[in-house]
């Protein structure tokens, strides 16, 4: 199995940026992503904190993040009431990210 993070840098934040905003990103990680917001500055030459910095590198237009919710929210309506368990959040995440965003 290899790294899905490895030499894609950039892929670990938009991951963290979809994990976050739909409500599950780990407390360790929010941490780890704060502390290191000045080498992301400097790394994507950009300003504001982490979420801004994947923001601005991504173009999200105003209501990303509301639409990224309705995506997990429906994802997830749809697919318990198929029978299945709750989706796992990092499941979604990958899933929405290689779909929308490819890398």
């Amino acid at each position: 199995m290899t790294d899905r993070y490895e030499g894609k840098p950039f892929l670990r934040l938009l991951d963290s940026y979809v994990l976050d905003t739909i409500g599950h990103l780990d407390e360790a990680n929010r941490k780890w992503l704060v502390e290191a917001e000045p080498f992301f500055r400097e790394t994507f030459v950009a300003s504001g904190g982490w979420r801004d910095i994947v923001a601005q590198r991504m173009q999200f237009p105003d209501g990303m993040d509301a639409s990224i919710v309705e995506v997990w929210t429906k994802g997830r309506t749809k697919f318990m009431a198929m029978g299945g368990e709750e989706l796992d959040p990092v499941e979604f995440t990958h899933r929405f990210v290689d779909t929308n965003f490819p890398h």
